[in-house]
C-alpha cells in the first residue's frame, strides 16, 4: 500500500529529509498557514509533516484518512492532542536532538548580557569610543559569569546539559522541577537566588505566564532572565516594563507569544540595552537541524512498520 505524505512546512527545516523506507507518494509545501490550505493538502494524506503548522479539532475533523501528524519539533502544543486521539491519530515529535544547539545558545545568550557586548558593539559603532575621554568608558555594567548562580527551571535533558557547561564555567547551579529529582529547590529560590535564570519547560495551562509581574519583582535587581522554550512563558508587557525600571538587569528571548510577529511584537520592537531576542533559531544549527530531520523520518518509518515510537499522548 503506498502511502501519502505531505510536509506542509517544509521551509522550516533546513536539512536533507531522507526518502522514505517504504511504498509513498511525498509532496511538499514551503509553508502553510490557513486551516483552507491545511484542509485541501492533506484531505488524501495518511501522513502529516508538521512543524508550526496548526492543527485544531476543526481541521482535524476534516481530515478523516489522516493517520499520522509527525511534528518535526519537541513541542507538540500546534496539534490538538485530544482531537487527534479522539479520531485514532498518532502524534509522534522529535526527541535529544538538541543537546548542544540549545545550551550554546542560552550561554551565548548568558554571556553577551553579563557582559553587555551588544550594547558596547553597538556604541562603537557609533562613534562613542572615538569621543572617549580615556581609553575605554563604562556605561553598561559588566558582570563576571563565574561565581554567579545560575537558576534553571526545568531539569531534564536540556536542563541538566547547560547545567554541566555553567559549572564548568564556575558557575553555582540551582534547578526546579515540577517532577522531584534530588537536589532541587522550589521556585521561589530560583527567582530570590539566581543571577541568570533560565527556561526549559512546555508551554501548558499551569506554565503560562509563569513569570509575571510578581514574578519578575523577586529577582535580583542585576539578574538576567533567558527564555529559549516558548513564549507564552512570560508576561511580556511585565517584562519589558521589568527591564525599562530597572526591575530586573536583562533578558535574552529566542521565542515570543506570536510567531512570526506579524503585527508586531513589543520585545522585537523595543530598542534595549538589556534586550536581546533572536528568531527562534536556538533549535536551529546545522548539525541539529540534520538529526531532526532524520529523527522525523525514523518516527514515521517505525509508525508504518506498525512499531511506532516517539509517540505523544493527550
Amino acid at each position: 500500500m503506498t502511502q501519502k505524505i505531505v510536509f506542509l512546512d517544509r521551509e522550516s527545516l533546513d536539512a536533507k529529509v531522507r526518502e522514505f523506507n517504504f511504498p509513498h507518494e511525498y509532496t511538499e509545501y514551503e509553508s502553510t498557514w490557513t486551516p483552507e490550505e491545511i484542509v485541501e493538502r492533506l484531505k488524501d494524506a495518511e501522513i502529516a509533516l508538521i512543524n508550526k503548522v496548526p492543527m485544531r479539532a476543526d481541521v482535524l475533523k476534516q481530515l478523516p484518512k489522516l493517520k499520522l501528524i509527525a511534528v518535526a519539533a519537541t513541542g507538540t502544543d500546534v496539534v490538538d492532542k485530544a482531537q487527534a486521539k479522539a479520531q485514532g491519530i498518532t502524534v509522534s515529535n522529535i526527541r535529544n536532538y538538541a543537546f548542544n544547539t540549545v545550551p550554546e545558545h542560552v550561554i551565548a545568550l548568558m554571556f553577551a548580557l553579563r557582559r553587555a557586548i551588544v550594547p558596547y558593539a553597538i556604541s562603537v559603532r557609533r562613534g562613542d569610543w572615538n569621543k572617549s575621554t580615556q581609553f575605554c568608558y563604562f556605561d553598561y555594567p559588566i558582570h563576571d559569569i563565574a561565581g554567579s548562580t545560575l537558576g534553571i527551571v526545568g531539569y531534564g535533558a536540556l536542563g541538566k546539559s547547560i547545567g554541566k557547561r555553567a559549572e564548568a564555567l564556575g558557575m553555582k547551579v540551582i534547578a526546579y522541577d515540577v517532577f522531584p529529582q534530588d537536589g532541587l529547590v522550589d521556585f521561589e529560590t530560583i527567582l530570590r537566588e539566581s543571577d541568570v535564570i533560565t527556561l526549559h519547560v512546555p508551554l501548558t495551562p499551569d506554565t503560562k505566564n509563569m513569570i509575571g509581574r510578581d514574578e519578575l519583582a523577586k529577582m535580583k535587581s542585576s539578574a538576567i532572565l533567558i527564555n529559549t522554550a516558548r513564549g507564552g512563558l512570560v508576561d511580556e508587557e511585565a517584562l519589558l516594563e521589568a527591564l525599562k525600571n530597572g526591575t530586573i538587569g536583562g533578558a535574552g528571548f529566542d521565542v515570543v507569544a506570536q510567531e512570526p510577529p506579524k503585527n508586531g511584537n513589543i520585545l522585537c520592537d523595543a530598542d534595549l540595552p538589556n534586550l536581546i531576542v533572536t528568531p527562534h533559531v536556538a533549535w536551529a544549527s546545522k548539525q541539529a537541524m540534520q538529526i531532526l530531520a532524520d529523527q522525523l523520518v525514523d518516527n514515521v518509518e517505525a509508525f508504518v512498520a506498525g512499531k511506532p515510537q516517539n509517540v505523544v499522548e493527550a
